[in-house]
């Protein structure tokens, strides 16, 4: 049978996953359930793949059938879903015909993606009054410019750009590069200086008994550590704010969870 391509650039979403304390978004890839249909018809054929959903113990399954030609009969793979914030019904149906269709391989290769963090410019974020917790706005949103992957289909490069077509995340050749926002300062105003932030000795003893304890459940590296760090823009606890601290935790957790 055949196999399902990669998804090209136009096929894949960019998600706000949250907005952090030092006002920068983390951002997941995803494909929409139309990318499935798509690639479904382009690959087997419209009259050669089916979907049908069914209820096991209360949960909502997905299974999409390909009819093998070779073997004279329907191949089937399926998945559950999870109900959506917005349509409970509509997005837990939506959601497990997509979790079926990565089965399928369609946009396996999103799980190979890297971490992506990128810096809000002012106007692109605001406090939420609700949970008074910052989001972003209206004004920024990514979208894939390019994508390249290697021969087993994981990612390898990766470029996103903003509304104005601006470049504010790049990633290839092994390295993480998240695009500084680009800011004008007058000519009489100076540079304020630069202070490197300490935290007392028990803390800095309680971070590293914590991040040691992440790196063995978890099995992170040292350069995946490392990596993780750069990307947002710290390199030694010592010199996190304790909520930069917090951001750098959560994002560890949800890149190797």
């Amino acid at each position: 049978m055949k196999i399902p391509r990669a998804l090209r650039p136009d096929e894949i979403s960019c998600r706000v996953q949250q907005v952090t304390e030092s006002k920068g978004a983390i951002i997941l890839l995803y494909k929409d359930a139309r990318v499935d249909m798509n690639i479904l018809d382009e690959t087997y054929g419209p009259m050669n793949w089916k979907r049908e959903h069914h209820t096991i113990d209360g949960n909502l399954y997905c299974t999409i059938s390909v009819w093998d030609n070779d073997k004279r009969e329907w191949v089937s793979k399926q998945d559950v879903g999870v109900e959506s914030y917005t349509e409970a019904t509509k997005g837990e149906a939506s959601d497990a015909f997509k979790r079926a269709g990565f089965n399928w391989a369609i946009g396996r290769e999103l799980y190979t993606g890297p971490f992506i963090f990128v810096p809000l410019e002012d106007g692109e974020w605001q406090m939420n009054p609700r949970t008074n917790k910052p989001q972003t706005t209206f004004r920024f949103g990514l979208s894939v410019k390019e994508i390249d992957y290697t021969e087993a289909r994981e990612i390898k490069s990766l470029v996103l750009v903003d509304k104005n077509g601006r470049t504010r995340f790049t990633y290839g050749k092994g390295k993480y590069k998240p695009m500084e926002v680009e800011t004008e300062t007058p000519q009489a105003v100076k540079e304020p200086a630069k202070v490197t932030l300490t935290v007392q000795p028990e803390e800095l003893a309680k971070r590293k008994r914590e991040v040691a304890a992440l790196q063995k459940q978890y099995s992170i590296s040292p350069e995946k550590l490392k990596e993780i760090t750069s990307q947002m823009g710290v390199k030694k606890l010592n010199e996190m704010t304790e909520g930069e601290y917090l951001d750098f935790i959560h994002a560890l957790k949800t890149k190797v969870a």
